[in-house]
């Protein structure tokens, strides 16, 4: 096996792991970040992620910088880099730019550089394999490759790993591709698949999100019809699960970097081929809006208003520490403007953090309200059978269960109202 100088652009919970993984199998790895407070915590051997270990930190030896030439050290460069959306769900690939501009101000004649980004069809050839060229000099095809292999990361998933998770791997030749393959095959243990083009591997991307999108929207709509007829959603699909072809979804809020983000992607690419997308916006529709029914479900479930209400969880999914597109703040807003008082309490985000995002975080834990909204349910919270969720409310208190993952009659048997997704 051929070794590689590799340079990672971005260390956050993709870049990392995949420098950690590369650097195992030996390759010489360069972690590069724009962010010095990131820089130095890795070096302190400590990933606030959580998703590399400080024990595995120390297994490997990873070259952490902020310094730009190294990139030019490297023969195959990888960018790991978010792509959210803005305000108006446009795709924003400022970030991108930004490094693939980075990137070619350092590029060394020969290098292969890679895609991890979630992006719309066309945006590494047509978008970044341009600015290489302008930025570098170097003609794209000829003195430099591209290279495009999507992130498949579960954040705090710890069976899903960079190791055995299938890699789908795409160069813009035989020869690149040939080369990307031996490279990811030296750490993935599962295999790789080779896509026919980079354009292919980018729409595999956007789908498998938005496929898992359109699901969840599905099981949110019907939530909302067994809300209205009066049943209990979670018996509903209990039943529905036992023929087997049915797909286990479970209603939900859809936030985070990928279900929440990555649709938008292909309806902007459909928009600027002049199509219309019918099923992928009317899923993002549903998905967007369940922080709003959310809200009215817990106002609706109260005698009289307004309340002082504790909000469990503001992380976008349960045990890990990123607040990224966290839909928990949608249901947080829609509830202080129905003239509630939200407090905010999460185990994996500092009380100065949960304030910079803009919620009021609650302060003294031996309170009582009146309503405790569970809605990510960190392991922590359900420990010895959720006593803590109980001891939060009030006598004659609501808790309300967004998963459906408490016990309804043992706290309904103490007193307590219950109300669920």
């Amino acid at each position: 096996m051929k070794q590689h100088t590799v340079c990672i652009i971005g260390l956050g919970y993709v870049g990392l792991p995949l420098a950690h993984a590369a650097s195992a199998a030996e390759h010489t790895v360069i972690g590069y970040d724009i962010n010095s407070k990131r820089i130095n915590e890795l070096k302190d051997g400590s990933d606030k992620t959580g998703e590399i270990s400080n024990e595995q930190l120390k297994e490997v030896s990873i070259d952490f910088t902020q310094d730009t030439n190294k990139i030019k050290e490297a023969n195959i460069v990888i960018l790991a880099i978010p792509t959210p959306v803005d305000s108006n769900h446009k795709p924003d690939l400022s970030m991108l730019r930004e490094a693939t501009k980075t990137v070619g101000n350092n590029l060394k004649e020969g290098s292969i550089v890679v895609y991890e980004s979630t992006v719309y069809p066309g945006v590494t050839e047509d978008v970044c394999g341009k600015i290489l060229e302008e930025e570098s000099g170097l003609i794209c095809g000829t003195d430099f490759y591209l290279g495009y292999s999507p992130e498949r990361v579960n954040p705090g998933d710890k069976k899903h790993t960079v190791s055995n998770i299938i890699k789908v791997v795409a160069g813009q030749d035989k020869k690149t591709t040939n080369t990307l393959c031996e490279f990811y095959e030296s750490f993935v243990e599962v295999g790789i698949h080779r896509a026919s083009s980079i354009k292919v591997a980018e729409m595999a991307k956007a789908i498998e999100n938005a496929q898992r999108d359109l699901n969840i929207a599905f099981v949110n709509e019907i939530a909302m019809l067994c809300s209205a007829i009066g049943i209990e959603t979670k018996d509903v699909l209990e039943a529905a699960k036992t023929k087997w072809n049915f797909l286990p979804f479970t209603p939900g809020l859809v936030g985070g970097h990928c279900i929440g983000v990555d649709p938008y992607y292909l309806v902007e690419k459909a928009n600027q081929l002049g199509k219309e997308t019918k099923v992928i916006t009317a899923g993002r529709s549903t998905n967007d809006g369940m922080g709003a029914f959310v809200a009215n479900q817990i106002e609706e479930s109260l005698v009289k208003s307004p309340k002082n209400i504790l909000v469990l969880g503001i992380t976008f999914k349960e045990n890990v520490p990123d607040t990224r597109n966290s839909k928990s703040g949608d249901v947080i807003r829609e509830l202080k403007n129905m003239g509630h008082t939200v407090s905010v309490n999460d185990p994996y985000v500092k009380e100065d953090e949960i304030e910079k995002i803009g919620f009021h975080p609650a302060k003294n834990m031996d309170e009582k309200y009146d309503v405790v909204a569970l809605l990510v349910p960190h392991n922590v919270y359900l420990e010895d059978n959720a006593k803590k969720i109980i001891g939060y409310c009030k006598k004659d208190g609501l808790i309300y269960d967004l998963k459906s993952v408490l016990d309804k009659k043992a706290i309904e048997e103490i007193g307590l109202k219950y109300k669920a997704l």
